[in-house]
């Protein structure tokens, strides 16, 4: 099964995790629509697509703002002529993550970055879906929102954060048509990592998880027939 049919939103394309779902559902046959910040990143990685033959679109926005994702979905759905996935491949940290560094600007930015973006982007679709009686969120959390990590709290806590507003939209939406999923991966090879305090070893990040892993989970959970649903997917590298 290709998903020829689908037209699949990816938001925090540019990242590494959103840029390589983006490229693997292309690949599948899905018409692509990106949303990012970085507007010569994410018109560049449209253009990629799109020189592959397949449809892509793009709108600039930052998730943390709820006019600016709104104004971009609707702009999405217009172009692309509908949303059947949502992928929220939005997030941030800091380099100064401990209690003892955070003060409230870094908690909120961290919060906002992980939690109140998805609670835009799922607010923003949710109409669509539910008009249709069908549509699919994936959320791309953490393993750190389970087990305590070196992450830091802020980070921490967005993430458990995010797999409670997963819980409560598939709770809300279970008679419209809609599943949720997260997808919790433990560490990835990322540019992601340079927001880490010390980096990551070369041994780290040989063991790691790759971006493009992460993508052929998000593509298989794009292939489940309407009537199968999984809620939640823990990822972790095989040396962990």
């Amino acid at each position: 099964m290709t998903l020829a049919d689908l037209k699949v939103l990816v938001a925090g394309a540019t990242g590494g995790v959103g840029r390589a779902v983006a490229l693997r559902a292309a690949a599948d046959g899905a018409t692509v629509q990106l949303i990012g910040r970085d507007e010569g990143r994410l018109e560049a990685l449209r253009a990629e697509i799109a020189a592959t033959g397949a449809s892509a679109y793009a709108a600039v926005a930052d998730a943390t703002s709820a006019q600016q994702v709104h104004d971009a979905v609707a702009s999405l759905h217009r172009q692309a002529g509908g949303i059947d996935v949502l992928v929220n491949s939005v997030g941030v940290n800091l380099k100064g993550r401990r209690l003892d560094q955070l003060d409230a600007e870094g908690w909120r930015s961290v919060v906002d970055g992980n939690l109140t973006s998805a609670f835009h982007l799922t607010q923003a679709v949710l109409p669509g879906f539910r008009e249709r009686r069908a549509g699919l969120l994936i959320h791309i959390s953490s393993v750190s929102a389970f087990v305590a990590d070196l992450s830091g709290a802020a980070y921490q806590a967005s993430k458990a954060g995010l797999e409670a507003l997963a819980r409560a939209t598939a709770l809300e939406t279970r008679g419209d048509g809609i599943r949720v999923t997260t997808i919790s991966p433990g560490l990835i090879d990322t540019a992601f990592m340079r927001h880490r305090p010390v980096a990551p070893s070369p041994e780290e990040l040989a063991n790691a998880l790759q971006a493009e892993d992460v993508a052929e989970m998000c593509v298989a959970v794009m292939r489940l027939p309407a009537r199968a649903t999984v809620t939640e997917i823990v990822m972790r590298p095989t040396s962990q």
